[in-house]
């Protein structure tokens, strides 16, 4: 099944990327989502654990939901982020999964993943890695991950299907996602669909 959405795939990825440019090199600047500290409080993230973390490692950090909502992850895991950004969920998980597990975050935009590899140095983490990647073409063998966290990011591709499809090869059998993410429960007509300003504003 392909996507019925007739949209520029091509000028799509760049305003997203150009837009998650900013957030990662100038989170201060003020967008139309919430940032940071005041969105980990919002969605509820453990406070003592975000109070724990740099500002440099948290002040990027753009989601829609807490994917760990949904359940922890079991120590020794592998776990894969889809859309990681600079990396706060990684991070959540990479605690949770311990040095044993492992943590692999895919982000198409250079300075998110930049950002991203920075802070975990920083962190001093060494079960973590940052890949570029689209979500619709993975960097990861099949069945190799335990679970799939994503956080905001699967709403921004108009190949949901492949994207889902991509998901389910690299899950092992037995494996789960834990997704958050924006969700429109009406028809959306099809010129907004095709507006990229709609997509990325």
């Amino acid at each position: 099944m392909s996507s019925s959405v007739q949209v520029d795939v091509a000028r799509l990825r760049a305003e997203v990327q150009a837009k998650y440019t900013e957030v990662a090199t100038a989170p201060e600047k003020g967008f139309h989502f919430h940032v940071g500290r005041p969105l980990a409080r919002m969605l509820a993230y453990p406070e003592d654990l975000v109070a724990s973390l740099p500002d440099a490692v948290v002040e990027s950090f753009a989601g829609v939901g807490n994917p760990f909502s949904m359940g922890t992850l079991a120590e020794g895991a592998t776990i894969l982020d889809i859309g990681s950004g600079s990396g706060f969920d990684c991070f959540m998980a990479a605690r949770m999964v311990g040095p044993r597990g492992r943590v692999i975050g895919v982000d198409m935009t250079p300075a998110m993943l930049e950002k991203a590899r920075a802070n975990a140095r920083f962190l001093g983490l060494t079960n973590v890695e940052f890949r570029q990647g689209l979500a619709e073409e993975l960097p990861v063998p099949d069945g190799s991950i335990d679970v799939v966290i994503s956080n905001g990011v699967i709403n921004l591709c108009p190949d949901k299907a492949r994207v889902y499809r991509e998901i389910y090869r690299v899950l092992r059998p037995g494996g789960r996602i834990q997704i958050a993410d924006v969700v429109v429960q009406k028809p959306v007509p099809q010129d907004a669909k095709e507006d990229i300003d709609l997509w990325t504003g």
